[in-house]
């Protein structure tokens, strides 16, 4: 309360009024310190260490927040994320989100494939393969889920503003011809000498990891399936 505050200010010890329960365990691990419910139970090994502890204000609305630095745990981070708006305050923290999970994943598992749509294409062009050595009423089912995987490129090239088909031909050509599967939609760079923008993924940069997209065709065909399942719907007749 505000006698108690009064009385750790008199003896130089400034303190804060409320912490919330979360930000106050993120202190403690921080700091190195114990959360402790009484006065009576404090001791200097439940104590935390930080070299500066400040208050700042931003904004139009002079809105303070108090920063905790130098701690003991320098691991623990905290990013502040500020926009005009709440749609692009969300859009900021799911794309930073996107991009801790990236690092996640990459400490999980450091392979990486590569992209473009040259990953999908290249398993389409192995699954192609595989399903000339299915005999029977599979090989149908095979070729189906190779041509699923080209409609993300296909997808990539559309949204660029490309001819689809021609560039997902051109790239799955090149890939065939030179026995590479970095060869994807290269949509930033310059046109090929034919027209098209196919490129070398790997050395222009563009990759991402193994384990997403593992998570990503695993999860497509789960629901496939799940939908190949249902053989009935049922739905109200109109006007109910």
């Amino acid at each position: 309360d505000d006698e108690a505050n009064h009385l750790l200010l008199q003896n130089d010890l400034p303190a804060v009024r409320w912490v919330g329960g979360v930000e106050i365990e993120h202190i403690a691990i921080a700091t190195g310190g114990r959360i402790v419910p009484r006065f009576s139970e404090l001791s200097a090994d439940k104590l935390g260490k930080a070299g500066i502890v400040r208050e700042v204000s931003f904004g139009n609305t002079k809105e303070r927040m108090l920063v905790i630095e130098d701690c003991a745990n320098s691991n623990a981070v905290t990013v502040l994320v500020r926009g005009g708006n709440k749609m692009i305050v969300e859009e900021a923290k799911r794309s930073l989100h996107d991009a801790m999970c990236v690092v996640r994943n990459l400490i999980k598992d450091n392979r990486v494939v590569y992209g473009g749509g040259s990953a999908e294409i290249a398993c389409s062009v192995a699954v192609s393969k595989h399903a000339d050595t299915v005999a029977g009423v599979d090989q149908y089912a095979i070729r189906a889920f190779a041509d699923a995987l080209d409609d993300i490129p296909l997808a990539l090239a559309e949204n660029s503003g490309l001819s689809p088909i021609e560039e997902v031909a051109a790239a799955k050509s090149r890939q065939l011809k030179e026995g590479s599967p970095f060869i994807g939609l290269g949509i930033t760079q310059d046109p090929t000498e034919d027209g098209y923008h196919y490129c070398d993924m790997k050395k222009v940069g563009v990759f991402e990891t193994l384990i997403g997209k593992q998570e990503q065709i695993q999860l497509a065909t789960q629901v496939v399936k799940m939908i190949l399942k249902i053989d009935d719907v049922i739905a109200p007749a109109p006007g109910q």
